[in-house]
Formats: structure tokens, sequence, C-alpha cells
């Protein structure tokens, strides 16, 4: 169900992982701020281009590798610009990242993550109770 003041798909929670990502041959440690299950918010004052395309790795606890995904960068704020619609107070430089799955087994892989990842940090009765009132 999409929210009408944010135009929003999915639940989004707060959450700090950290991500790691190349940019031409420069590599970037930054920090979620938020994820769901459509994408996250990647803090960074050295945003990527909108429609940019690429791979990042998030270091999950309890996981042993980190999860790679394939992102699109869909807005960004960058500093001393007014924010996208999209993004949440408070506004801090960074780019909205859609996922983008390869295929289905990799989505529900993710989706699942994403899920653990959502019910670790609310707790699984206030996960459930804000699943429900989405749908």
């Amino acid at each position: 169900m999409t929210n009408d003041t944010n135009k929003r798909q999915h639940l989004r929670v707060p959450i700090e992982l950290k991500v790691e990502y190349k940019r031409l041959n420069t590599f970037f440690a930054d920090y979620t701020k938020n994820i769901s299950k459509g994408g996250t918010f990647i803090k960074t004052p050295k945003a990527l281009d909108i429609g940019t395309e690429f791979i990042f790795s998030l270091t999950v606890p309890g996981l042993g590798d980190p999860l790679r995904l394939r992102g699109r960068v869909m807005w960004v704020i960058r500093e001393g610009e007014d924010p996208p619609p999209q993004a949440e107070a408070p506004y801090e430089p960074g780019m909205g990242i859609r996922f983008i799955y390869e295929n289905d087994v990799q989505r529900h892989a993710v989706l699942g993550q994403v899920e653990r990842l959502m019910v670790d940090s609310l707790g699984s009765l206030l996960y459930s109770k804000l699943m429900n009132s989405e749908e």
C-alpha cells in the first residue's frame, strides 16, 4: 500500500549498517540511515548521480559475509540543497537507493534478510502490527 504523504510502498525502519561500494577507483564506506523491503538510504556527503546503478555490500550483524546487492540511486540530498519530497527529516546528505534483484531467488533471499533486520530492530510484535497496518 502506498502512503499518500510520501509515496512509500514499504515500511522503513531506522537502522545503521555499514555500506561499502566503489566509485570509479575509489572505495567508500558509509552507513545506512534506514531500510525497507524496497531499498535503503545511504548517508554520504559524496552521493552518486541519480540513475546510477552500482553494487554495494551491507555488513549485517550476525551474518557471516556482507550482503552484496545491486541498487539504483533514485534521489539525492546534497549539502545545502532542498531535500526531495521522498526525504525524511532530519535531512542528511545522502542517496535513496532502490534494490535491483538479479532473479526471484535473490529477491526472496534479500527480502527475508531485510525482514529479519526489521524484526530485530522493532521487535516481532511491533513489526507485525506495523506490517498489518500497511495492508
